[in-house]
């Protein structure tokens, strides 16, 4: 008997852009591979355009949201570096697929595979030989001072509240469950999630966050204040920072550094945990020990752990 799922059609998204060489050709290999293993390759509209540029026949490829809507999209191929997987997880948020990085470059903390296992890749796609793992994400709300909101969206790496001016301080206040915990003039305030710990956070002092914790970072920056240290909190907690009235300015809303919202004074942010987690595609059992030795560049030379007793590869 067929599956009903092997008669329908099979939508794969398809996420690069047309601002490398490398990146082009290897949408061209990941496009030409699904249509010959019998699957339908789809483009977001943008990429489209930029594609068929450089190389026409990108033309005739379905469009994201015209001819295949998100909610037929299984999983997304993205070709590119963690920005790039970013840019997917949004395409694919109002769907379930899940998004497989294939690094083209830098090494990055959520791509799966590097450049080369790329038709491999393909052909597990193809047979749905991967696990999804499920990130934390973020639900974020810009409220104003009679509580109403006005503005929503959600941050897979971090949502931060940052001074719109080089020259002015906000004055924030930080409160978890509704309880007011301290006030201070900043530079900004970075609340992230585990998979975003190794980005700003990182930057800004923060710790780093095994992905399999599920937690919510808090880190001030550059804050005028004795207590302004990093916190840890559990995923139940709501974490607001509220732009004080008396702050000589604006502030801004960023999450993950692709949606934007002004804050005036008086605005508070509310972030807690998002109901819906971000869906990654793996190929391979997950070392984020390695992937944080490969990303700095950290010193392991002389280290005798089981694996180099037993002459295990790096």
């Amino acid at each position: 008997m067929t599956d009903p799922d092997d008669r329908a059609e099979r939508n794969i998204l398809v996420v690069a852009h047309a601002h490398r060489d490398d990146t082009v050709f290897a949408a061209e290999r990941v496009v030409a591979a699904l249509r010959g293993a019998g699957a339908r390759p789809v483009l977001a509209a943008d990429d489209r355009a930029e594609l068929s540029a450089v190389i026409p026949s990108f033309g005739e490829v379905s469009v994201l949201g015209e001819d295949v809507p998100v909610s037929e999209i299984e999983l997304a191929i993205v070709l590119g570096g963690d920005g790039t997987i970013l840019r997917a997880a949004e395409l694919v948020r109002d769907g379930t697929a899940p998004v497989l990085g294939i690094n083209m470059g830098h090494v990055g903390f959520l791509a799966e595979i590097e450049r080369d296992d790329m038709d491999d890749a393909v052909r597990r796609v193809i047979a749905r030989d991967y696990e999804v793992e499920e990130r934390l994400a973020l639900s974020v709300r810009v409220k104003d001072a009679a509580d109403s909101v006005l503005y929503e969206t959600w941050a897979l790496n971090e949502a931060t509240v940052e001074k719109a001016s080089r020259e002015r301080m906000l004055e924030v206040v930080i409160e978890v469950d509704g309880r007011p915990l301290s006030s201070f003039g900043c530079d900004g305030v970075v609340v992230s999630t585990p998979t975003g710990s190794t980005a700003y956070n990182f930057s800004a002092g923060g710790p780093v966050i095994w992905p399999t914790v599920e937690a919510i970072s808090v880190v001030p920056l550059s804050a005028h204040a004795l207590f302004a240290k990093p916190l840890v909190v559990g995923p139940e907690h709501a974490v607001a920072i509220e732009v004080l009235e008396r702050t000589n300015g604006v502030g801004i809303l960023w999450c993950d550094g692709r949606r934007s919202h002004d804050l005036p004074p008086g605005a508070r942010v509310v972030v807690r945990r998002s109901e819906r987690p971000v869906r990654l595609a793996r190929l391979h059992p997950a070392r984020f020990t390695d992937r944080l030795v490969r990303k700095f560049r950290l010193p392991v030379e002389g280290w005798r752990g089981p694996a180099a007793i037993a002459g295990a590869p790096g």
